[in-house]
């Protein structure tokens, strides 16, 4: 029965957590190092942090929570061309499944190059490469068993006895890479594609002797945002993922930016955002956003619109992301990057 329900548990887990779909956020844009390893160091300022937080089908015993945070900077600015940027940076992911029974842990390390492809920097060329190392472990403590069951639930006390823990858990290196192109034609807007691979070398995962290969995950996105009127700017942006053949995700959406008037020529304007992306046949995710100083807040909450509304209540998930960017001191270099 034992290995029954292990088997069960890891199909379950593995299969639909690893096959079906890596750590995710709706807020794709506001994760620049899980989005595409080519966003490093692409970004007005002399440091940025970054992060987010996702709750997704809390009503299905918090299937999945996600936080993740990094830190890219610049560096050789003076060793390069004006025109070129390049970056590092740094990234930690946590992905807690099923209320915590699997759980995923990500540290790496990534760099990119960008190279200007006109005398003013306005177009940009980038490659990112992005090495992680992953830790997966089985946390039977919150597993339910057969021999658990009462007429009160889950209450009893399982006879079940694991003795060799070292198979319930796995490390492994993995490798991503991208590319990024940018460009702007005036000083008002700003558009942006990329491509970017995920599990370029495969890794093999193994839990109690089951054997799993991950697919490498593909994904194409882009950007853009201009004027359309006085104070107001509209930001659109669209990815598309795909994994595993059968497995993909396309989201689209935009948000209407307004700026505050006022201020002095010395401040960073405050922005207020308001919009919604759509997951197809999935979710609509409507979203409220801040700009203020050098920080930048998101809110979105998924509204599960798909064939799963019947068990989460149309109940999606919360999602919430911070980026703080440290701004130049006088002489850095400017330039244009995008925000959604």
């Amino acid at each position: 029965m034992k290995k029954i329900i292990v088997a069960l548990l890891i199909a379950g887990l593995i299969s639909s957590g690893v096959q079906a779909q890596d750590p995710h956020f709706s807020q794709f844009f506001a994760s620049p190092l899980t989005l595409n390893p080519a966003f490093t160091g692409k970004f007005d300022g002399a440091l940025r942090v970054a992060g987010n937080y996702r709750n997704q089908w809390p009503s299905i015993n918090n299937a999945y929570t996600t936080g993740t945070m990094s830190v890219d900077f610049p560096i050789l600015e003076k060793r390069i061309p004006e025109t070129d940027r390049f970056g590092i940076g740094f990234l930690g992911l946590t992905d807690r499944n099923g209320n915590g029974i699997l759980q995923n842990n990500f540290v790496g390390a990534s760099l990119a190059y960008h190279k200007g492809l006109d005398e003013n920097g306005y177009h940009q060329l980038g490659i990112g490469f992005q090495g992680m190392y992953v830790n997966k472990r089985l946390d039977l403590t919150q597993a339910k068993f057969e021999d658990m069951l009462t007429t009160s639930g889950f209450t009893g006390v399982t006879q079940e006895v694991f003795s060799n823990y070292n198979e319930l858990k796995l490390n492994y290196a993995d490798l991503n890479a991208g590319i990024l192109y940018t460009g702007s034609t005036t000083d008002d807007n700003f558009f942006y594609v990329g491509v970017s691979g995920y599990h370029l070398n495969r890794p093999k995962e193994s839990f109690r002797g089951a054997d799993y290969i991950l697919n490498t995950r593909y994904t194409i996105h882009g950007g853009a945002y201009f004027p359309v009127g006085d104070n107001l700017s509209l930001h659109t942006s669209i990815i598309h993922q795909r994994q595993a053949g059968s497995a993909n995700e396309t989201v689209l959406g935009a948000a209407l930016g307004y700026t505050v008037p006022g201020g002095t020529a010395y401040e960073k304007p405050t922005v207020f955002y308001f919009g919604s992306w759509y997951r197809l046949k999935d979710a609509i995710i409507p979203y409220v956003g801040m700009e203020w100083n050098n920080f930048r807040l998101g809110i979105t909450y998924d509204v599960n619109t798909s064939s799963l509304k019947t068990a989460s209540n149309l109940k999606g998930g919360l999602e919430v992301s911070l980026i703080y960017i440290k701004p130049y001191r006088e002489g850095g270099k400017a330039i244009k990057c995008p925000k959604f």
